[in-house]
């Protein structure tokens, strides 16, 4: 009897890709949640905004390599890959992800942790708003209601921060300028790279890695165009790149590029609305613990809102009506027979089928 066929490898099963998620997604709820904290504690202002963002965008290259070797696409890009392609793909969503992550690390410093985190998820906003004039990507009510939501969050904990007289971290003009402009501009900038960075990946087929380390690469060129003239390049020629700078620096650093890695692989799989409202809490209770601050009362009323915000959006995607969507078949089917067959009734037909057309 002849030997039988070897078989072939099975793919991963159900519980072990599920036990991969959440292993995942613990990892990212505790780097997102925790991002906030350390960047304000590891971070001393001394730091020169712009070394720090440029070595983050070195690690998250690193990084990013090595998982391309391990996954096996290296090779292939490495001859697939072409200039135009990678400026085409990644060029502007990178400029604007160096400019946000910039104005998001002079608000790190102004704002307590768990502000900064919610007023940071308004970039939900941004990114419904641009992936619908870009993409023409619809929203479902609940999204729009989710949205909303948001607003009203983002505006509570605004007013709250604002309102605040002198304190230890400055005045109430700081916290403004410094502190809730920045995220908040930060936010519109995330949305549209975002909503390019999806553009990309739907037209040119680019990996999330790949645009990684294109992205990466092309903002740190633009950081360092802008050190000939901005007040960062001359305190780097002044005083060196890692100025202000300890071990302790580097934990930020790292824990900023490994989390742009583990929200790619934690949305291959599953959504991120679990992550960001896990988060969310793990911000809250890491600031009562090392800094003694309870949240503030606007913070306590904006909390409900964002999570209830972020979980709706997640749950109730907007989902093409599948009877309109029959009737535009059948009625695209009609029209070609009728056109082939009575150029009259085609007349008649098309008056009064128009408005299955929106």
């Amino acid at each position: 009897m002849a030997a039988g066929k070897q078989k072939a490898p099975a793919p991963p099963s159900a519980e072990k890709i599920n036990s991969r998620v959440w292993f995942y997604s613990l990892l990212l709820t505790l780097q997102y949640g925790a991002q906030p904290l350390i960047s304000k504690r590891f971070t001393s202002r001394e730091v020169i905004v712009t070394s720090s963002v440029l070595t983050c965008e070195i690690a998250k290259i690193i990084c990013a390599l090595i998982f391309m070797a391990r996954d096996g696409s290296l090779k292939k890009v490495y001859r697939e890959w072409t200039l135009v392609g990678a400026l085409t793909a990644s060029g502007l969503p990178a400029a604007i992800y160096a400019l946000q992550n910039s104005l998001l690390q002079i608000s790190y410093k102004n704002l307590d942790s768990l502000t900064f985190s919610m007023l940071n998820q308004t970039k939900i906003i941004f990114t419904a708003l641009f992936t619908y004039l870009i993409l023409r990507q619809k929203q479902s009510i609940q999204q729009i209601g989710a949205l909303v939501l948001l607003i009203m969050a983002a505006v509570l904990l605004s007013f709250g921060e604002g309102s605040k007289k002198g304190t230890s971290s400055g005045s109430s003009d700081q916290i403004l300028f410094r502190g809730i402009i920045p995220v908040l501009v930060a936010s519109v900038l995330s949305g549209l790279a975002s909503s390019l960075c999806q553009w990309a990946s739907q037209v040119k087929k680019h990996s999330s890695y790949l645009m990684t380390v294109e992205m990466s690469v092309v903002g740190s060129l633009c950081l360092l165009a802008s050190t000939s003239k901005s007040p960062d390049g001359e305190a780097i020629r002044i005083h060196g790149f890692f100025y202000g700078w300890t071990l302790m620096t580097w934990i930020p650093v790292m824990s900023n590029a490994l989390g742009g890695i583990l929200v790619g692989l934690v949305t291959s799989y599953a959504g991120g609305g679990f992550v960001i409202v896990s988060a969310l809490l793990v911000t809250a209770m890491l600031q009562f613990v090392f800094e003694g601050k309870p949240p503030s009362l606007y913070c306590l009323l904006a909390l409900p809102l964002v999570a209830s915000s972020i979980s709706i959006y997640q749950k109730y995607p907007y989902r093409i009506n599948e009877d309109l969507l029959d009737d535009k078949i059948s009625a695209t089917v009609e029209y070609r027979r009728l056109l082939v067959t009575d150029k009259e009734m085609l007349r008649i037909w098309l008056d009064t089928n128009l408005s299955i057309w929106p």
